[in-house]
């Protein structure tokens, strides 16, 4: 049988294909290592080339990449369920890395705004009713934030400043930044009663 002009193959070598990179990882073999960062460079250098990475700074980046996808799958590979294939889970560790790296380029020379910088134009006619229906609570409920909530908040929810740049620029963890955002929001929440859709 074939898929997509391909063999397919039986289930049983695709499970000793896994198990055989699982040992072969875990012993830290050589000929695995550089299997896997073969695999983890190919993966790299296709999602930062779609990204549209410069060629003059596409290897650096290719490496860095690689080499943090790997210390990743390195340290998880217990994780591993065997929902797909070794080498496909694998890939997407590269993937994820070199998406972290584009983004991280593409903020490297801009300001990450951590105050609301959107102009504000006239208001329009409804947006002057809305002014005047807009309860004090709003204002409250910002003021009741903690620095930290209400900067993160900006950052991540007005100023779309992507949460990998936010954590290197504030020297923190994405996790600290989620709980943070995660808590600003319900604070939010519970002042205006849910009813802004925040």
């Amino acid at each position: 049988m074939t898929v997509c002009g391909y063999a397919a193959r039986p289930v049983s070598v695709v499970v000793q294909d896994d198990e055989r990179w699982l040992a072969a990882l875990r012993a830290r073999e050589d000929g695995a290592l550089a299997e896997l960062r073969a695999l983890l460079l190919r993966a790299a250098r296709f999602e930062l080339r779609r990204r549209g990475v410069p060629a003059r700074e596409l290897d650096d980046l290719v490496e860095e990449a690689a080499d943090d996808a790997m210390v990743a799958i390195l340290r998880k590979l217990d994780a591993f369920r065997g929902d797909s294939r070794f080498t496909t889970w694998a890939y997407k560790f590269a993937l994820l890395e070199a998406a972290v790296k584009a983004r991280r380029r593409a903020w490297r020379d801009r300001e990450v705004p951590l105050e609301d910088t959107r102009p504000a134009p006239g208001p329009t006619p409804h947006e002057r009713l809305e002014e005047r229906e807009l309860p004090d609570a709003v204002r409250t409920a910002l003021g009741s934030l903690t620095d930290r909530q209400r900067t993160v908040f900006t950052a991540l929810a007005l100023n779309e400043v992507p949460i990998d740049v936010l954590a290197e620029r504030m020297g923190t963890t994405r996790g600290a930044l989620y709980k943070s955002l995660h808590d600003a929001r319900r604070a939010l929440r519970v002042q205006l009663g849910g009813q802004y859709g925040l």
